[in-house]
């Protein structure tokens, strides 16, 4: 399923936040819908259908909490991304136990937020979770793991999070600043060779031909299914 049929609920109160999170969401090609209170967002779910929703535990009016217990109480099973500052424990077992399927703590980096976005859309869609293949290249995005002909290897976090990138999206060339949204998000800055830097990483320790340079548009995964 391509991310551009995919919507997205977003719920969260801190409109700086929200901002750069709609920003990022609609750049990674899905389409979000963005409410700030618990009330709209349960008011958003039965109206609307969404194959995800992001939600903020510390909303005005009627907390994140009480939003879960409402739609798991009405057996909606859309998959739940909590995005909360509460870090404690004991915390992200109540929101795991009252039905979010994943648990992010703020603050957060934007590349593992949107892994774990995929995680759970492919989840819902019924597709293997647990790993990305393209030939002999396997990707696990549950714990960041990589093989090449079957032998591991390690790679840095943001080297596998932009493999990961073309991997998922075999078909597509991406340029240096949609690879740079994706790994650093919104209002951070890199330096101008770095995504260079990481695909020649990436092509020392697995393959020359795992990435291939598309002339003056960008990158894609390479041709390794041959």
């Amino acid at each position: 399923m391509e991310a551009a049929s995919l919507k997205i609920l977003l719920v969260e109160d801190d409109a700086l936040l929200a901002s750069g999170l709609l920003v990022a969401l609609r750049r990674a090609s899905y389409t979000v819908e963005h409410v700030g209170d618990g009330p709209a967002a349960i008011q958003a779910l039965a109206h609307n259908p969404f194959d995800l929703m992001v939600l903020d535990l510390g909303l005005p009016t009627l907390d994140g909490t009480e939003v879960l217990r409402v739609v798991r109480a009405g057996a909606n099973p859309i998959p739940v991304l909590v995005l909360s500052a509460r870090d404690a424990t004991r915390d992200r077992i109540l929101g795991l136990d009252l039905g979010a399927d994943d648990y992010l703590v703020k603050p957060f980096e934007l590349d593992e937020l949107l892994a774990r976005m995929r995680v759970l859309l492919r989840r819902r869609s019924g597709r293997q979770v647990n790993q990305v293949t393209v030939g002999d290249l396997v990707l696990n995005p549950e714990n960041l793991s990589t093989t090449w002909q079957g032998r591991p290897v390690e790679l840095q976090r943001l080297e596998f999070m932009l493999l990961l990138q073309l991997a998922e999206n075999p078909q597509r060339v991406f340029n240096r600043a949609q690879l740079e949204e994706s790994l650093y998000g919104w209002g951070e800055g890199a330096e101008s060779n770095t995504i260079d830097v990481h695909v020649h990483h990436l092509r020392r320790k697995i393959d020359a031909a795992v990435i291939k340079t598309i002339r003056g548009v960008g990158y894609r995964i390479g041709d390794l299914t041959k």
